[in-house]
C-alpha cells in the first residue's frame, strides 16, 4: 500500500505527472505496483481538478477515474474527546478541572488536530502547565486557544487561504453576515469536506476557534493598521469603558468606512460586520477576548466582549458586555424603527444568556439616502445619544440597551 499525503496541494504538471504515473501503474497491480494507493487531503477526491500555477482550471472534471471509494476521517465525539485527555491523566498525573474538559469540546467540537493542538498548548506549550501537580483550568485552555489563534499554525493557515475561493466565499459570507444563502449544494458539500462549516441546517461554522479565525483573517489588515491604545477606554478601576469604545469606532466608521468596505472586495455584503469586530479586536486584544455568534439568516452578528478588571483575575469574574450588529439594507423591506426595536429585544436575550449587565445595539444603515429615509421614518431622535448614553448612543427604555446607528 502506498500512502500519498497532502495530494492536493499540487498543481499543473507536477499533478498531472503523478496522474499519469498512477494510471500507467493500476494496470500493473500487484507485482509491479502497490496493489492499493491512498491520496490523503483537505479535499473529496470528486473535488480534485488539475490547475495551472495560478489557480486556474486546466482540466474539468475529476481525474481520478480509478478511484474505488472517498473516506471522510470524521471528527472526534465528546466522549472521544474526554478520552484522550484521559489518557493524558493516566500517563501523567495531571488532571483537568471539569470547567477545561468541557471548555476543550465546546471549543474544537471534536476536530482531531485542534483538540491535539489545543491540550498540547496547554499541557506542555505553557510553562505552567509543565507542572503536572497542577491541574489544567478553563483559563488555561482560552490561553492556549489565544496562542494558537495567533501563532497562525499551518492548519489554520491553510483554512484562511481557503477563504479567498470564490465557491468557499459564496457559503461563508452569508454565514459571517446573517444574510440569505446564495450558495449551490456542492458549494456546500466542498466546504462541509473542508470541515469548515458543521452538518447542521442551516450551515454554521464547525466549531467557535474556526469561528474566531475567520473573521480575524479578513480583517487581518484593518485591525493591524489601526492607531488604537488600549489605554485611551480603560477606566482607572481597570474596566473597559464599552460607551467610550463605541463612540470612537462610531468616528471611525463615520470617516473611514468607504474606504475599508472597499478593500473586502469578495466579502463586501460581510464588510460593516467585519470593521466592527476587527476595531473591537484590536482593543480588547490587550488582555480581553471576543466570543462570536453569527450564522445563516439571522440577520445580526452577536459578540460578547469579556474584560479583566486586574491582571491574573479568573474568568469567570471578567466584564461581560454585549454587542449586538445589523446592518440594515435595502433589500430587507425594514424601517430603522422596527430594525432598532427588534435588534433590542434580541439584544436583551442574548444579554441574559450570557449573564451581561451592559448590552449595545449597533445598527449600521447601508440603505441608499440613509439620512432622508430616516427623517420619514421619524427615527432620527434615535441618533446622538438623546436620553442617555454620552457619545453618540442611546439607552433604550431603560433597560440597558445602547442604541448605536452608523
Amino acid at each position: 500500500m502506498l500512502l500519498v499525503d497532502e495530494i492536493d496541494s499540487l498543481v499543473g504538471d507536477t499533478l498531472l505527472s503523478v496522474l499519469r504515473q498512477l494510471r500507467a501503474g493500476y494496470q500493473q497491480r500487484p507485482e509491479g505496483f502497490p496493489q492499493s494507493v491512498v491520496l490523503c487531503g483537505v479535499r473529496d477526491i470528486r473535488d480534485y481538478r488539475i490547475r495551472s500555477s495560478t489557480g486556474e482550471v486546466i482540466a474539468g472534471g475529476s481525474p481520478f477515474n480509478v478511484a474505488a471509494k472517498s473516506l471522510r476521517m470524521e471528527d472526534f465525539t465528546e466522549a472521544e474527546t474526554r478520552a484522550l485527555m484521559a489518557q493524558h491523566t493516566e500517563e501523567t498525573g495531571q488532571r483537568f478541572s471539569a470547567a477545561a474538559l468541557d471548555s476543550v469540546w465546546t471549543q474544537t467540537r471534536g476536530q482531531p488536530w485542534l483538540v491535539n493542538a489545543l491540550c498540547a498548548g496547554a499541557c506542555f506549550d505553557n510553562k505552567a502547565g509543565r507542572d503536572r501537580s497542577r491541574p489544567i483550568e478553563v483559563d488555561d485552555i482560552y490561553a492556549a486557544r489565544e496562542e494558537l489563534i495567533l501563532s497562525r499554525r499551518t492548519h489554520l493557515d491553510q483554512l484562511a487561504h481557503k477563504l479567498e475561493e470564490a465557491r468557499v466565499r459564496r457559503v461563508v459570507e452569508p454565514i459571517l453576515s446573517g444574510g440569505e444563502a446564495r450558495h449551490e449544494i456542492r458549494d456546500l458539500e466542498y466546504v462541509r469536506d473542508l470541515g469548515l462549516i458543521d452538518g447542521n441546517q442551516p450551515p454554521r461554522m464547525a466549531n467557535p476557534i474556526y469561528a474566531e479565525v475567520v473573521p480575524r483573517e479578513l480583517g487581518y489588515i484593518l485591525q493591524s493598521s489601526l492607531d488604537v491604545q488600549v489605554a485611551w477606554y480603560v477606566d482607572d478601576d481597570g474596566g473597559l469603558n464599552m460607551t467610550r469604545l463605541l463612540t470612537a469606532f462610531r468616528t471611525f466608521f463615520g470617516e473611514h468606512s468607504g474606504h475599508w468596505l472597499g478593500r473586502f472586495g469578495e466579502y463586501p455584503e460581510a464588510g460593516p460586520q467585519l470593521i466592527l469586530q476587527a476595531y473591537l479586536q484590536r482593543v480588547v486584544n490587550g488582555g480581553g477576548r471576543i466570543e462570536r455568534e453569527y450564522g445563516l439568516g439571522r440577520g445580526r452578528t452577536d459578540l460578547l466582549v469579556l474584560w479583566p478588571r486586574e491582571a491574573g483575575q479568573p474568568s469567570d469574574l471578567w466584564e461581560r458586555f454585549v454587542v449586538e450588529c445589523k446592518v440594515l439594507r435595502d433589500s430587507a423591506r425594514k424601517s430603522l424603527a422596527w430594525t432598532v426595536e427588534e435588534g433590542v429585544k434580541q439584544t436583551l436575550g442574548y444579554m441574559k444568556k450570557c449573564r451581561a449587565e451592559e448590552g449595545h445595539l449597533v445598527v449600521i444603515d447601508r440603505r441608499a439616502d440613509a439620512e432622508e429615509r430616516r427623517r420619514s421614518e421619524g427615527a432620527e431622535d434615535r441618533r446622538d445619544g438623546e436620553g442617555g448614553a454620552d457619545g453618540g448612543g442611546r439607552r433604550q427604555d431603560g433597560r440597558g440597551v445602547v442604541v448605536w446607528t452608523l
